[in-house]
């Protein structure tokens, strides 16, 4: 396999979410509408949205022409380099649109495994409106700040605080809520932030010590699960999985716990 620069790929993510949390913070500011749903009414597009992520994917171009383009809002494109870029311009859009700072642009720099999953070399989870960056590559730790990272390995179940988030389709939230009524009762409590990449790195600074997702796509996660599995975490799962979409994200005993009170909805 080809060596990548991981640090040099940071760089680019790094600069890129922050020019992008920039643009996504200034179109909030002077105002932002839906611009079109996907799945359902649900599942919405802002403006700022295919703006933002309009603006990570030409600068990626300038950057590193022959990469790959992996993003929510745009058409995918393959490149030469092995590098293929994954993207959510804004993770929490409903949160964004509502007025919460709980969002942030994601951007990871991948490679496609022989088995058809794609492992993160870096990635950058932005958030402007909180002024968080967190970061890691597969070679360096995870950091908030700057500050390094390290999951929490002192929690059992019944102290646990648990993040989880409801699928776009109506069909599906039986099975979360059936999880969840499950889990209430074990466990230290609840929470439902709306931004599954700032969750899974919530798990990594110990804000949180799990997090559950049903059917997460690749541009959420790919550069929050390196961060946590850099702090120290277990990240399994995933719609690119070939075993499960349903995403855990914990430290290692943890999640082996918790796992088996998740599997009516894996």
């Amino acid at each position: 396999m080809t060596n990548f620069d991981t640090q040099h790929l940071l760089d680019i993510a790094r600069s890129s979410a922050q020019r992008a949390g920039q643009l996504a913070a200034e179109m909030r500011a002077d105002g932002i509408s839906v611009e079109s749903t996907k799945s359902n009414r649900l599942d919405i597009v802002t403006q700022a949205d295919t703006a933002v992520e309009s603006l990570i994917r030409k600068g990626l171009a300038v950057a590193r022409p022959d990469d790959g383009f992996l993003g929510e809002e745009g058409d995918p494109s393959d490149g030469t380099s092995g590098i293929t870029w994954v993207v959510d311009p804004i993770d929490g859009t409903v949160n964004y649109l509502y007025g919460s700072p709980y969002y942030a642009v994601s951007i990871a720099a991948t490679i496609l495994e022989p088995d058809g999953r794609r492992r993160t070399l870096a990635g950058c989870v932005f958030a402007p409106e909180l002024d968080a960056e967190y970061t890691a590559t597969t070679d360096q730790p995870a950091l908030l700040n700057g500050r390094e990272l390290y999951v929490d390995d002192q929690v059992t179940l019944d102290n646990a605080l648990v993040a989880t988030g409801f699928p776009y389709d109506h069909g599906r939230r039986d099975r979360v809520l059936a999880a969840m009524s499950g889990l209430a009762p074990k466990i230290r409590d609840f929470r439902l932030n709306g931004a599954a990449s700032l969750e899974i790195c919530a798990v990594a600074d110990g804000r949180l010590n799990a997090v559950f997702l049903w059917d997460l796509p690749i541009w959420d996660y790919a550069a929050a699960a390196l961060i946590a599995t850099r702090a120290g975490a277990r990240v399994q799962g995933g719609r690119d999985s070939p075993r499960t979409p349903l995403l855990l994200a914990a430290h290692p005993l943890l999640a082996d716990t918790i796992t088996p009170h998740l599997k009516e909805i894996s």
